[in-house]
């Protein structure tokens, strides 16, 4: 009798260890798309690259992290009756509050001009973060689209990423306030992986320049690399499709900013190694 316990605790400890390989291998991708300074165009690109990533196949869903002015409904001109804080209330659960958005990617929209979703609160995080592992219907990309600054929602929620995808434009301010959010996220919590989309460049060169500006600064005072993820030239399409409450990758396929965006969602898809302290706060256990 004792010796087929011991079998059966063998034989449960080989199939919870094939079933963990099992889930590392699956991982879902989490990331953050972030910025030090607002109106670069983030929303915009995390929109697009999720429509880009679910024609690729991928499941896909996109969170409005920011939280007291969420606009990614606005953008897709979609009018959901639930969000994350009837969630975080208690009132709805995620599989009730998510929506469907163009080309099959999934929606998770949040408040507007609720002051209080402004600062989550440990407990609402906790919410959020059991919700997300109770989800049955599990993403290949989770997007998690952030709002501007170092304020408290802005580092949780890039704390919650694998990996963070750091927008800027060769605007000088852009560049100060997305170093100053890379640095924050490096010494205060440990975060080690970024990577640089430069957004509205006029030529090749110039987000090269970019780039090459930001890796000196950040090799240089904080001794960390981050890796060029791509750019997005300007766009007169993009304006265009925001008026009409339409996606620029549905509308305009074929624009030079789309082709960009395609190649930067074939690189997500490609395998990624895992960095240690890629992200701090580890979702879907």
């Amino acid at each position: 009798m004792l010796r087929q316990i011991t079998v059966q605790k063998k034989t449960a400890l080989k199939t919870a260890s094939k079933e963990k390989t099992v889930v590392r291998n699956n991982r879902i991708c989490v990331i953050s798309i972030t910025s030090g300074k607002g109106g670069v165009g983030k929303t915009n690109i995390a929109v697009n690259l999720a429509y880009l990533l679910a024609e690729s196949k991928k499941k896909t869903l996109i969170l409005d992290a920011d939280c007291g002015l969420a606009n990614i409904d606005l953008i897709l001109g979609l009018t959901p009756k639930y969000n994350l804080y009837h969630v975080l209330k208690g009132e709805k659960t995620l599989k009730e509050t998510i929506i469907n958005g163009p080309g099959g990617i999934k929606i998770l929209p949040s408040s507007s001009g609720i002051q209080e979703m402004s600062s989550l609160s440990m407990a609402q995080k906790f919410i959020l973060q059991d919700e997300l592992n109770a989800l049955q219907a599990r993403p290949d990309f989770m997007l998690i689209d952030t709002c501007a600054g170092i304020n408290d929602n802005v580092l949780y929620f890039n704390m919650i990423a694998s990996e963070t995808i750091v927008v800027v434009t060769p605007e000088p301010t852009s560049l100060t306030d997305a170093y100053a959010l890379i640095k924050v996220l490096y010494q205060r919590h440990a975060k080690k992986r970024f990577s640089l989309l430069v957004n509205m460049v006029k030529t090749p060169n110039e987000a090269k320049e970019v780039f090459l500006r930001m890796a000196q600064a950040t090799n240089h005072f904080l001794n960390l690399a981050i890796e060029q993820l791509g750019y997005i030239a300007c766009d007169d399409n993009i304006p265009r499709a925001v008026k009409q409450q339409k996606l620029l990758a549905e509308l305009y396929p074929d624009s030079p900013s789309v082709k960009s965006l395609r190649a930067v969602a074939d690189k997500l898809c490609q395998p990624r190694p895992e960095q240690e302290g890629s992200g701090t706060i580890n979702l879907f256990n």
